[in-house]
């Protein structure tokens, strides 16, 4: 995947090398879960369902480097799409380096594993269904909690 420097994350997004962008993801999910947006409004309402490629289990794409062939409106998150899209959570690493944040405590780089990120409650794992067996997207509206550092949703 590439070299990565010391303490690459605390650089600016537009700095970094494919492989650190690649490996600046916390990896919770959230990107990859249905979103849908009031016509009227704009309001964003956030699901509990994942993408078919998305492993409910782990909250890892099945096939990551091929997953725009088998979903074509899959985005490829980028420095300035970062700074554009108004759904990605408060929690999002992206989001908050986009914003001159620091990565949270509970972040892979800092930890070495993604076990705390699970424990902090910010990964969708274990929490969401496919889209496979979701139905309506309206019958899976969630409400997750932006304002701490988890998610307050039950949401299956």
């Amino acid at each position: 995947m590439g070299a990565l420097r010391d303490r690459f994350w605390e650089l600016d997004l537009g700095d970094l090398s494919r492989a650190e962008w690649e490996a600046l993801c916390d990896g919770c999910g959230r990107c990859c879960l249905h979103k849908l947006e009031d016509a009227d409004t704009g309001e964003i309402a956030e699901t509990n369902v994942a993408c078919k490629l998305l492993d409910t289990g782990t909250a890892q794409c099945r096939d990551y480097r091929h997953r725009k062939a088998f979903v074509p409106d899959c985005l490829r998150l980028t420095p300035k799409l970062v700074r554009e899209v108004p759904w990605l959570p408060s929690s999002c690493t992206y989001r908050l380096r986009a914003e001159g944040k620091p990565i949270p405590d509970w972040h892979h780089l800092h930890t070495g594993s993604r076990d705390a990120m699970v424990a902090a409650g910010v990964s969708v794992a274990g929490r969401v269904v496919s889209e496979a067996q979701a139905g309506p997207l309206e019958h899976h509206i969630v409400d997750w909690d932006d304002d701490q550092d988890g998610f307050a949703s039950d949401a299956p």
